[in-house]
């Protein structure tokens, strides 16, 4: 080996063995945490940088969800909903309207000259139906129930979307994670085709393999630009998630891809979803609103009075007059309804129970899946993730000293690189996971 490969190999190369990661193998939660790529350093083709722009507003997952609840048009929408129940209520409270009634008679239309010796009769009354067994209460009663369900339901709605945003937020902090790997990984091939080069200037090693070291480097360009589509799609789709307008166009968001240990017990999630899960909660309120039904029903088998006072007058005699009608229940009493009441109660009481079975699996799978994928992750940082490095610098080292291939260098990066995407998956999972844990328990805060 002539002197100047030497100089290059031991003066280089421990400066510019393949650069480091951003993620620490040391500790999970250190040198990892990537956070936006604010200012970033993209390594272009040839070797040059450009400085991305810094983007106008940086979000943190709470801030998401905060956004997507406050801004969300879907969720806005859903809402609504409340307010049409509480114009129900108003609707459910009022009286009957009373009836005011007149009538002329004995009006001699066709015999004119009869005007004048006053036959004619004039009625003028008041009728009011005065509603029995309670009808207006049930009614209030009954709407408000409507409205207590609607309001579970819409806070299902917003645990829904919370879920949504944190999941779309991961993948965005996934899809960011991928972009520094990969713009850190061309940044390092780069270093080792510039010393590939002093080696094929030196006559260390041939033109073929300084070729294939070159168009090797174009698998990073490439790494680098499909990190870049996914991260702005992924931000994209978060976006569309808080709402449009809530966000600048080149907002970007904070944060890591940090494993924190799961430690709780199975039985005090179920205990707690038990108590928090809105969509139980609707279930369980939608059997006091069947009930309400029911008693509605009945009560409007109760058949109204209906009572009309009437002033009338005719030639020398003025009057009042009373009027009484009750409808006689011989045939409608509303049991048609009321059977069908019934059946709607026993209907809200086998949802309530299916609900809570729902809920019950939805904390069972996610916490199995959260413990699974925490093992995965404990896998990769017991050792792996030192031991693909490790194999990766030791290649280099030896390739660029010329004691391996070019095939032994190329297949540990080609290792190194699945690794470490394979281990921001497994972070991802992980997160992704307890999301689904903190969705099944209704609860961001896990205990």
């Amino acid at each position: 080996m002539s002197r100047a490969s030497l100089l290059v190999v031991f003066v280089l190369v421990p400066n510019f063995i393949f650069g480091q990661t951003t993620i620490s193998l040391n500790s999970p939660t250190a040198s990892h945490q990537q956070g936006p790529a604010q200012g970033a350093q993209t390594t272009l083709p040839g070797g040059t940088q450009s400085s991305a722009p810094a983007p106008s507003k940086v979000l943190t997952l709470d801030e998401a969800i905060d956004l997507a609840l406050a801004n969300s048009p879907t969720l806005q929408g859903t809402r609504t909903q409340i307010q049409q129940n509480q114009a129900q209520e108003v609707t459910a409270n009022l009286r009957p309207n009373p009836v005011l009634g007149g009538d002329s008679q004995f009006i001699p239309f066709f015999t004119p000259s009869q005007f004048s010796q006053d036959v004619e009769q004039f009625d003028i009354g008041v009728g009011y139906t005065f509603e029995l067994g309670g009808k207006r209460h049930k009614r209030l009663l009954a709407a408000r129930d409507n409205t207590a369900v609607t309001r579970s339901q819409v806070a299902d709605a917003e645990r829904t979307l919370t879920f949504n945003v944190a999941q779309q937020f991961i993948n965005a902090l996934l899809a960011n994670s991928n972009l520094l790997l990969a713009q850190e990984d061309l940044k390092s091939f780069q270093r080792t085709v510039d010393i590939s080069e002093e080696r094929y200037r030196a006559g260390d090693i041939s033109e073929g393999d300084n070729l294939k070291i070159k168009l090797q480097l174009l698998q990073f360009q490439t790494d680098v630009s499909s990190a870049r589509v996914a991260k702005v799609q992924a931000l994209g789709s978060l976006r569309q998630l808080i709402g449009y307008a809530a966000v600048p166009r080149d907002f970007d968001i904070g944060g890591d891809l940090a494993y924190q240990p799961l430690k709780t017990r199975l039985e005090d999630l179920e205990a707690k979803a038990i108590a928090l899960r809105p969509d139980l909660r609707s279930a369980e309120q939608g059997i006091n609103a069947a009930r309400s039904q029911l008693a509605l029903a009945k009560a409007n088998g109760v058949q109204d009075v209906s009572l009309t006072t009437t002033y009338s007058h005719t030639p020398g005699l003025s009057s009042l007059s009373w009027f009484v009608s009750v409808p006689l229940p011989f045939f409608d009493r509303n049991q048609g309804e009321i059977a069908r009441s019934r059946f709607a109660v026993s209907q809200s009481e086998f949802n309530q129970k299916s609900a809570q079975d729902t809920v019950m699996t939805d904390v069972t799978n996610a916490f199995e899946a959260t413990e699974t994928n925490q093992e995965v992750v404990e896998l990769y940082l017991s050792g792996y993730l030192k031991q693909a490095q490790d194999s990766r610098d030791i290649s280099a080292y030896a390739y660029k000293g010329g004691a391996a291939t070019l095939l032994d260098f190329l297949d540990a990066e080609r290792s190194y690189r699945a690794t470490q995407l394979a281990y921001r998956q497994a972070l991802a999972a992980y997160m992704l996971s307890l999301e689904q844990l903190r969705e099944a328990v209704g609860t961001r805060s896990l205990p």
